[in-house]
């Protein structure tokens, strides 16, 4: 299955999804946790939770929106750094409003830039996360192509992305849930039915996980490899930088 890229030019999308994240970044986090029954934070618990072994130094947070990932990797590790980049700067603005009065303000450090263009030098990080966020870029291969520069050499990529479960009993219900129920329920409690309507789309449209594996080999990862999660309603993407 391709990606939405395919049938929609860069700069078309790239502005479109900024514009959406934009209109919904004020209740995106209720919405998150409302609509996957909190589920969400056990999944970024578990993303963070791969990068043990880099307790100290800095880690990038890409596609970090309101930080929800980069809090959780400041939780697991007091001596983490982590640079957080979208480019949405409403996601966020919000995002550092709500950030706790304790430590964790000091170690984050929002950035607004390109995903596909990073603004770091090059091997700066031990550790690249992303959180839902592989789905919007623009160019997913010079996306990955970047997240490999950045990283140190042992350096390690985490991809936490929606996929399409394939169990006969879950995968109709999924289907209906991410189709129906999610955009009415968020449209109408964030306003903006639309963006729900793309988060369905761009969920069906995107790589297979085979092709996002390829292409994170083609970008240079080693030892690449998928952890599904919940049914495969999520997967994490691993990869090794030599």
């Amino acid at each position: 299955m391709r990606d939405m890229n395919d049938t929609q030019s860069p700069d078309a999308k790239k502005q479109f999804v900024r514009k959406k994240f934009s209109s919904i970044s004020g209740r995106y986090d209720l919405l998150n946790s409302l609509l996957s029954l909190q589920i969400d934070r056990y999944w970024r618990w578990r993303t963070t939770r791969l990068l043990r072994e880099f307790s100290e130094g800095w880690v990038l947070d890409l596609c970090a929106g309101t930080l929800p990932l980069s809090l959780e990797l400041t939780r697991q590790a007091r001596a983490r750094k982590v640079l957080a980049v979208d480019f949405c700067e409403d996601m966020l603005r919000t995002g550092a409003k709500a950030l706790p009065a304790d430590d964790r303000r000091d170690r984050i450090m929002p950035v607004c830039g390109d995903g596909e263009v990073i603004p770091a030098p090059s091997g700066m990080f031990w550790g690249c996360t992303v959180a839902f966020g592989v789905r919007n870029l623009s160019r997913t291969l010079q996306g990955l192509r970047e997240m490999h520069r950045i990283l140190r050499p042992s350096g390690k990529v985490l991809i936490l992305e929606f996929s399409r479960p394939t169990n006969p009993v879950i995968k109709p219900l999924y289907t209906f849930y991410l189709n129906r129920v999610l955009p009415a329920v968020a449209g109408l409690i964030s306003g903006d039915k639309e963006a729900y309507q793309y988060l369905a789309a761009s969920i069906a449209a995107f790589y297979e996980p085979s092709e996002l594996l390829a292409m994170m080999r083609e970008a240079g990862f080693s030892s690449v490899t998928r952890l599904p999660l919940s049914f495969g309603i999520v997967s994490i993407y691993i990869g090794i930088k030599e």
